[in-house]
């Protein structure tokens, strides 16, 4: 009995190495978090208790979005100095914060302030390398009101090589009614591709409260002012 003991004993013993390290490759193997990836997310109350922890430390990038949302978001009944002050700082978050996030929001707020040197903030965002923050300066142009915001949204509705971003310049052109518009939108309703086709004539639909159908060239008309089958007379843009 001893003698089959000591074999079973010697047989067992390389494989403990084995048996002790294997839990422990499962807790880190794959984590790019370590072996405490998997009790992190086992633990409900541990992201909380993270959460406050970096509270503790500074301001998190959650707060530091949801503070600049609600800043945008009361842009528009702020009054005209008020806003101005704020511009520095919407320029600094811009130039320095590599969160597109945050960029896009700097964007979204400068487009609504009343200072007219926001806009030259803007239109730097026409050329940031996130296609989320190019499409929000193109909406916060079509809430602006100078003839330059019109100007730049036909440059990329006209040159743009991202669809998405041209698109969302069209869109904001129904905002700016005038010739800059017109001639853009007409030049759009010459693509051939239909879905930008489909979203110049609901732009025009949207803007000019008329309604000539589906056909590219009945609107390209109208936009030259020659006559169609609606009973106001003249260009659709006045």
């Amino acid at each position: 009995m001893n003698r089959m003991a000591s074999r079973l004993f010697q047989s067992i013993v390389p494989l403990m190495p084995v048996v002790v390290l294997a839990p422990v490759l499962v807790l880190s193997g794959g984590c790019h978090d370590g072996p405490m990836y998997a009790l992190k997310h086992a633990n409900p109350y541990f992201t909380m208790r993270q959460w406050k922890a970096d509270e503790a430390i500074g301001v998190t990038d959650h707060k530091r979005r949801e503070e600049l949302q609600t800043l945008a978001n009361s842009m528009y009944g702020m009054p005209a100095e008020r806003q101005q002050t704020w511009t520095p700082h919407l320029e600094q978050i811009y130039e320095n914060d590599p969160s597109a996030e945050m960029r896009r929001l700097a964007i979204l707020a400068a487009g609504r302030s009343k200072d007219a040197t926001t806009i030259d903030l803007v239109a730097k965002g026409l050329k940031d390398d996130n296609l989320k923050v190019r499409m929000e300066a193109c909406r916060a142009l079509g809430e602006r009101s100078e003839e330059r915001a019109a100007q730049l949204l036909a440059s990329i509705a006209g040159e743009s090589q991202d669809q998405d971003v041209r698109h969302a310049a069209i869109a904001a052109l129904g905002k700016h009614p005038g010739e800059i518009s017109t001639n853009s939108l007409k030049l759009a309703l010459q693509d051939r591709d239909p879905a930008t086709q489909d979203l110049v004539i609901e732009t025009l639909r949207e803007s000019t409260g008329k309604d000539l159908g589906n056909d590219p060239a009945e609107w390209i008309a109208a936009l030259n002012g020659q006559p169609s089958e609606e009973p106001a007379g003249g260009s659709i843009f006045r």
